[in-house]
């Protein structure tokens, strides 16, 4: 019995540590950190940058894990919805500049004629994934 719970803490925790290694991967491959840093003209600060993005990571999972009472911190709640404001704007310049990539892609591989297709598929499967969610949800 104990042997399958701690192969089961080692399983969830490679995953999740695999994860968190994908998830901040794609943030530096977007190039979030180092727009940032071109931005502000502090490109020695780069390690310094990354290190912090995965802390922060490691404590939102913490938070989202653990759910501390705030108790007389609840003054910095503006501060941490500021904070998330300006990191969810960053996904959202990253990703726009990735949206970029589509048309490159769908000319080099020649298919412009079912473009319609691929988008509106695209849609639709979001739709419908959502439509899912929200049904197992009631």
């Amino acid at each position: 019995m104990w042997v399958q719970q701690i192969l089961l803490g080692i399983i969830g925790l490679s995953s999740g540590v695999v994860i968190a290694g994908g998830l901040f991967a794609l943030i530096v491959e977007l190039g979030v950190i180092a727009d940032f840093a071109d931005r502000t003209h502090t490109a020695d600060k780069i390690l310094l940058y990354e290190d912090c993005a995965a802390l922060g990571g490691v404590a939102g999972n913490l938070i989202s894990v653990f759910r501390p009472q705030m108790g007389y911190l609840g003054f910095l709640l503006p501060v941490f919805g500021l904070l998330s404001g300006i990191f969810v704007g960053c996904w959202a310049m990253a990703l726009a500049e990735v949206l970029n990539v589509f048309p490159i892609f769908i000319r080099r591989l020649k298919i412009v004629r079912y473009s319609v297709a691929f988008i509106l598929s695209m849609a639709l499967g979001r739709g419908l994934g959502a439509f899912i969610y929200l049904l197992k949800r009631w």
